[in-house]
């Protein structure tokens, strides 16, 4: 068994643990259609994911010829109903994210979600998916209020606090796939690993993680090495 002196391991959701592109793709393009909007691809809504459903829809409306605020509030609020309705129907896990989470739970490791989606919506995604008994929390983008988000430190010190564990004590790590994620873990003082497969709204190589994985087959050895 690979060492690893970690104690919690955190993760984002879309785009680094589960591919939601397609469904979240799903949510905007009907929100599109309703406004009489050209519909974007999947590869053009998953750079838009990241800072939470107002911001994706924001961009995909800005892609599309803008919007004003007064346009906008009835818009995300379709997109909202509509993603609620259909957020498991395209959306799995990635190749190896239920191995790797076998190999740290048969470790001891402590697993927890940390997510800029809203929780509501976090949390029946994960109950779709028979997820949610693998973590000890599952904090969404709303959890602890206005602007305590990612990448805002907030977030992953609760998890670690919910994960039982002390801040600045225990021996945590987070994994994303976006520079709110990286940014966030850089907060909070602790390791990030970015996903090189995830919705990039970037070169993974440009966000400064402390490490970089290109499956989940490396996720174990990298912990690993991060922890010597």
């Amino acid at each position: 068994m690979t060492k690893n002196s970690f104690q919690i391991v955190g993760f984002d959701l879309d785009g680094t643990l589960v591919d939601s592109s397609g469904d979240l793709t799903a949510a905007v393009n009907d929100t599109l259609a309703f406004a009489g909007r050209p519909l974007l691809t999947v590869e053009q809504v998953k750079t838009m994911v990241g800072g939470g459903a107002k911001h994706m829809l924001a961009q995909g409306l800005e892609a599309t010829g803008g919007c004003t605020p007064e346009e906008f509030r009835p818009l995300y609020k379709r997109m909202l109903a509509y993603y609620g309705e259909h957020v498991s129907v395209h959306t799995r896990p990635f190749p190896g994210a239920l191995a790797a989470l076998d190999q740290l739970d048969g470790m001891g490791v402590r697993t927890a979600i940390v997510t800029n989606k809203f929780e509501s919506l976090a949390l029946r995604l994960l109950a779709d998916l028979g997820l949610t008994e693998r973590f000890t929390c599952i904090i969404g983008g709303d959890t602890l209020g206005p602007g305590l988000s990612k990448p805002h430190r907030a977030p992953i010190d609760e998890m670690i606090r919910r994960s039982g564990g002390a801040v600045g004590t225990v021996r945590a790590a987070f994994v994303g796939d976006s520079i709110y994620d990286i940014m966030a873990a850089k907060n909070a003082e602790i390791p990030g690993i970015a996903v090189s497969f995830g919705f990039l709204l970037e070169p993974v190589e440009e966000m400064g993680a402390d490490a970089v994985i290109d499956s989940f087959d490396d996720l174990l050895p990298t912990l690993a090495r991060l922890s010597a």
